[in-house]
């Protein structure tokens, strides 16, 4: 990854960063064929809110998949700290909200008035990063008259698969792999889930980064190590970590890298990076067909910004060619945390289950 992760050029729309006071860079982004440049008045209109790591964004969706409006403030003060600094992400956050909110209504051609709900993610996340995102999305509401509905933000990625795939076959086994969580979830409706495993450890967008931090690659590395591995070959033997069921963990490999650096200080980049991302989708891949064996459930989705790795989505695609399975993976957009995914999940739960109190509590560890 670069330094500011904005969404992938390549999707169809429009993209208009703008630098912000904070050392963050806005990202406003028009897609085809979600968003869409006008709804119908009686459209019930959510405006999402996502503020639960380093990411600032908003998004006013119409109905339960119509994205109007999708816009992500990235920091890329963190870059020179070679991870996420809680204390700079929250007060990124707080100089970000006002006009990333602005904004997602401005693309929308909407106004508050014209929202039906506010959703906003409540956990889990940076305990600081949430309390910007969460309280303001409380007040607004409040001083609209509207209902509140808080989101996990777990549910928010699994639910960028049904903005993608609204009409997915249930149930579906679910791999979320992101800088902050790797879990294997069992979806058996929208809205009910099974944690079928989780990381031990770290998460696996975590050891992208840190082995990145290592090689001496500017955080945050994912897509540095990527881009390198293209242009290397599978010349090391790094472990597949083993560990029971499906749980997973990262810090084996991690460990074994670094002790490969320490033996071998003429490396071959490109080679390692090869070597140890493949190792690395090898033991993601030993799990989820092992999920898929266990549930016997043929479907498998994946979501979370370690889903926006070609070679990771190149392996899966390829299993299905060996067993009966679909893969089902959102844009390139929706894997990265974005407010799209927060307003559709907070939309459907309002549908089932209401609004939120207004007393909901920011978490920073929450289950599905």
């Amino acid at each position: 990854m670069t330094p500011q992760r904005t969404e992938e050029s390549h999707h169809q729309g429009t993209k208009t960063p703008r630098p912000t006071a904070d050392g963050s860079q806005l990202s406003a982004v028009s897609r085809q064929p979600l968003a869409v440049s006008r709804q119908p008045s009686a459209s019930f209109l959510t405006l999402g809110i996502e503020t639960s790591c380093d990411e600032t964004a908003a998004s006013v969706l119409a109905d339960s998949r119509d994205v109007l409006s999708s816009v992500v403030a990235s920091q890329i003060v963190h870059s020179e700290y070679g991870g996420v600094v809680p204390e700079l992400a929250a007060r990124a956050h707080v100089q970000a909200i006002l006009p990333v909110v602005r904004a997602a209504l401005d693309i929308a051609h909407q106004s508050p008035e014209r929202l039906n709900l506010i959703a906003a993610t409540y956990a889990p996340g940076l305990l600081g990063a949430l309390l910007v995102g969460l309280p303001f999305a409380k007040a607004l509401a409040w001083s609209r008259g509207l209902p509140f509905v808080g989101v996990n933000h777990l549910e928010a990625h699994i639910f960028a698969v049904f903005l993608q795939h609204p009409d997915i076959p249930l149930p579906f086994v679910c791999l979320v792999v992101s800088g902050g969580h790797t879990e294997l979830v069992l979806v058996q409706e929208r809205g009910s889930y099974r944690t079928l495993g989780a990381t031990l450890d770290d998460a696996c967008g975590e050891a992208f980064d840190k082995a990145a931090k290592m090689l001496g690659l500017p955080y945050p590395g994912g897509a540095l190590i990527e881009e390198h591995a293209r242009l290397g070959a599978h010349t090391i033997k790094f472990p597949v970590p083993q560990v029971p069921g499906l749980d997973f963990s990262f810090s084996g490999l991690k460990t074994a890298l670094l002790y490969y650096l320490r033996d071998h200080p003429h490396y071959q980049l490109n080679d390692i990076c090869h070597s140890f991302q493949e190792t690395l989708i090898d033991f993601l891949m030993a799990k989820v067909v092992r999920a898929v064996d266990d549930t016997a459930i043929p479907r498998i989705a994946i979501s979370g910004g370690v889903a926006s790795n070609s070679r990771l989505r190149e392996r899966l695609q390829a299993l299905t060619a060996k067993q009966t399975l679909e893969v089902f993976f959102p844009d390139r957009a929706l894997c990265t945390d974005n407010a799209a995914m927060v307003a559709a999940c907070g939309y459907a739960r309002f549908q089932r289950f209401g609004p939120s109190p207004m007393s909901l509590a920011a978490k920073s560890r929450e289950a599905l």
